[in-house]
């Protein structure tokens, strides 16, 4: 048996169950928990001094992840991400891929898995996800199927892809750099894809033909919430795209797509929708749709959302119109300034500086829609306006407290800035892939790049970071050290290694693997995969055999967060969005963990000559 650590062993021992027990509990915010054990690491070593190899084991040790080369590089990263998301350089994709469900369903199904996949593999999962669910939400709408067949399934295909590169995941990134700094050869990129290739193919291939049959039929919790489908007008002037075509030929700039209530011309006055009907200056189109599907419809039509609901007080006591960047919702509350009160008869627009859109009726659709114009509707408690405006009068308006400004505040992209966006990501990853730069010296360059040709700001690259991630990563990196120094990591390396020293090596590799699918279900990937690589090096030394298979595995362990809602933040997301319930992961999750933890045991030690 192996011999037991000294008393900081034991501490540390003792201290890592603790640590994933905190990690697990709602109420205590994860970053609060990190910081707890960082505090804790950091006390207790100053106080009882723990000497290595004759020299004291400094307590500001622990504190060194907040400057190690895999966190800045992943924040860089999550800015990256985020600068994608604010230039809507990935739209034109999801765009694409909604129009391709509306002919294609199945087919369009597995070309969203696999689209999801790839993306993972460079880029971090949540904006993945992000992007797709309002197009999967509005496709399950509009086909009349429940969200919940595809929405976990095109979760978890961004979980299989995240595993196929270093920087597929941030617990990837960090794993590697736990690795490198223990002696071993720094991976490539693509070091480990091809196991993923071969064994992710058919996990693809179960969520597309099998998961969803696994899968109840939920109802979306707060479905008047996401998607909103607001009540909006379209105004036609001279220079609208649409103005003097025919109704169908307007219909076919947007790809046949909108759907026109009805056709409003002068006071009081509606036009029969027939295909030959022309549209003209003045018109006004009364539809129906989510926020970002009616500004894309506005681009195509050349029409204008806002009318004359004071726009030329906005633009010019504010902010041209150009740089009203940002969407935002406002629900009617009672006691406010729009409560039984119109638009127009509060001059919604001059007090405020934002442009309203359009205007959702809290109620069952069908009842009680908007007949008129959304200036000159009388608004009820409930009703939400969206609006558009500059970020400085939206935070204006919310510390005002006249209004309740929704938290989902979102910009608009700047579509303009999406190529260059592309491609400044792109060069990232190829100046990492064919060895020009280290991926966090390029993630560096790429974050200085889009700031200097301002696909992002300031604010946007300050807001992408998580101080959540942050703190779980220094923790999980002072508690890895910790383990490391103390003995700690040997002593469970040991003793695993002698409850199966009769087993074959790969099973050994194989049974690693599936602790690390188990537990990073309960705790996140982060933590169990920086507890699990000093422990899986230490494996490898004690049987003698390469390392790198090892610390694939817990790579790939880690990255099997299929099973509980909590195992991965994208999870969460799918949680809500889906209306789905803890059982429904165990439904679909637990059978695709078992899959991918077969393929892996099965294709490793083959790769890895075992």
């Amino acid at each position: 048996m192996p011999i037991l650590p000294d008393s900081h062993g034991v501490f540390v021992l003792l201290l890592t169950p603790l640590a994933l027990y905190l990690f697990t509990r709602d109420r205590l915010p994860m970053e609060a928990s990190g910081l707890a054990i960082i505090v804790i690491l950091v006390v207790s070593f100053q106080l009882f001094p723990y000497m290595v190899n004759g020299e004291r084991l400094a307590p500001t040790a622990f504190l060194a992840g907040f400057g190690n080369e895999a966190l800045i590089t992943i924040c860089a990263l999550m800015i990256m991400g985020k600068g994608l998301e604010a230039t809507g350089a990935l739209q034109p994709l999801a765009m694409f891929l909604a129009k391709a469900w509306t002919a294609r369903p199945k087919l369009a199904s597995l070309a969203t898995l696999g689209i999801a996949a790839i993306l993972s593999a460079f880029l971090n999962n949540t904006p993945v996800v992000i992007m797709l669910l309002p197009m999967l939400i509005g496709v399950a709408v509009r086909n009349k199927f429940a969200p919940s067949s595809i929405l976990m399934p095109v979760g978890f295909a961004t979980l299989i892809g995240g595993m196929a590169t270093t920087i597929g995941t941030s617990t990837n990134l960090l794993i590697v750099s736990i690795a490198a700094d223990q002696g071993l050869e720094p991976f490539g990129m693509f070091d480990f894809t091809l196991p993923v290739l071969m064994v992710g193919v058919v996990g693809v291939l179960y969520l597309w033909l099998v998961a969803p049959r696994l899968l109840p039929e939920r109802k979306q919790p707060l479905s008047d919430r996401s998607p909103r489908v607001f009540n909006a007008m379209f105004h036609i002037n001279e220079t609208s795209a649409a103005c003097g075509l025919t109704f169908a030929e307007g219909l076919a700039l947007t790809g046949n797509e909108m759907r026109v209530d009805r056709i409003e011309r002068g006071d009081g006055l509606s036009v029969t929708k027939l295909p030959l009907v022309k549209i003209l200056a003045g018109d006004r189109l009364a539809v129906r749709d989510t926020p970002d599907r009616l500004k894309r419809f506005e681009k195509q039509l050349g029409a204008t959302l806002h009318g004359a609901l004071g726009a030329d007080d906005v633009t010019s006591e504010t902010h041209a119109l150009k740089d009203l960047q940002h969407l935002a919702e406002i629900v009617v509350t009672r006691g406010s300034l729009l409560h039984r009160a119109t638009l127009v008869g509060t001059r919604f627009a001059r007090r405020t500086g934002l442009l309203p859109l359009a205007v959702h009726r809290a109620r069952e659709p069908g009842i009680e829609e908007i007949s008129g114009d959304i200036g000159t509707t009388r608004l009820r408690a409930g009703d939400v306006v969206l609006v558009q405006g500059a970020d400085s009068q939206l935070e204006q308006l919310k510390r005002s407290g006249t209004v309740l400004v929704l938290d989902g505040t979102t910009n608009l992209p700047r579509t303009h800035r999406a190529d260059r966006a592309l491609v400044i990501m792109i060069l990232v990853v190829l100046a990492a892939a064919i060895g020009i730069l280290p991926i966090s010296v390029s993630a560096i360059v790429g974050v200085g790049a889009m700031l200097a040709t301002r696909c992002l700001t300031w604010k946007d690259a300050s807001g992408a970071l998580s101080a959540q991630v942050i703190m779980i990563i220094v923790a999980s990196l002072a508690l890895g050290l910790a383990m490391t120094e103390t003995g700690g990591a040997v002593y469970i390396a040991q003793g695993f290694v002698e409850g199966a020293r009769l087993l074959p090596t790969p099973f050994i590799l194989s049974m690693l693997m599936l602790v690390m699918a188990i537990l990073t279900n309960v705790v996140s990937n982060a933590a169990a995969g920086i507890i699990g690589t000093p422990i899986a090096i230490q494996m490898a030394r004690e049987l003698g055999v390469p390392a790198e298979p090892f610390v694939v595995a817990v790579i790939f362990g880690v990255n099997m967060s299929y099973a509980t809602p909590f195992g991965y933040q994208t999870n969460l997301l799918l949680l809500s969005a889906g209306g789905y319930k803890f059982s429904d992961f165990m439904r679909a999750g637990v059978p695709l963990t078992a899959l991918m933890w077969l393929g892996f045991s099965i294709v490793l030690p083959i790769i890895y000559d075992l």
